[in-house]
């Protein structure tokens, strides 16, 4: 699943370091408790970005939720609010094919750069894009079967993955993953 989650007005979900930190520390642990393997992620100022997959049905949304309700109530407390944090519930488009798992996973990791927060992936912190692309230990991640598919080795597989995201993109595989999130539907050709 290709996952989102925004910030309710697009208001900040993040504004310190901490933040990002306390997230991320709860996307391992609620992730190894419900059971789903996380894939690749971006911390954006005001969403997330995701690429899962769960074990059952029900994963996803306990994963979701003890994360949602966990954060919001850290992040309320920390600068004296109230209320909601997130735009209602988070999106999901299921992932259906080979082609648009990696395009998902390359358009997650290179949203930093399209939202010029940096001027190449590998300088943006809140990503997956320096285990992917340069090989370094983060343990929340479970490698995909499609990225290891990508090299016999590591470090070929890291040398693919820049590659990858180092070409053009396409304006219509944007556009197609775009609506599939908001849709909340599967993608099952990328044409």
């Amino acid at each position: 699943h290709h996952v989102i989650q925004r910030g309710n007005n697009r208001s900040a979900m993040f504004q310190v370091p901490d933040d990002y930190r306390f997230y991320l520390e709860l996307l391992g642990n609620a992730s190894r408790k419900c059971q789903v393997q996380v894939h690749g992620y971006a911390l954006m100022t005001n969403h997330v970005h995701l690429s899962v997959t769960p074990s059952t049905a029900a994963s996803l949304p306990q994963m979701m939720k003890r994360i949602g309700e966990i954060y919001v109530r850290h992040f309320n407390k920390h600068y004296e609010r109230t209320g909601g944090l997130c735009e209602g519930r988070y999106r999901a488009s299921l992932i259906q094919d080979e082609r648009y798992w990696l395009t998902c996973l390359r358009y997650i990791e290179m949203n930093p750069v399209r939202a010029r927060l940096v001027t190449s992936p590998e300088l943006y912190e809140w990503s997956s894009y320096r285990a992917h692309a340069f090989g370094y230990t983060d343990p929340r991640l479970t490698a995909h079967p499609l990225f290891l598919a990508l090299g016999r080795t590591s470090t070929d597989r890291n040398c693919a993955w820049q590659a990858t995201c180092g070409a053009p993109t396409d304006d219509d595989e944007l556009t197609t993953i775009r609506r599939a999130i908001q849709g909340c539907r599967p993608v099952r050709v990328i044409s």
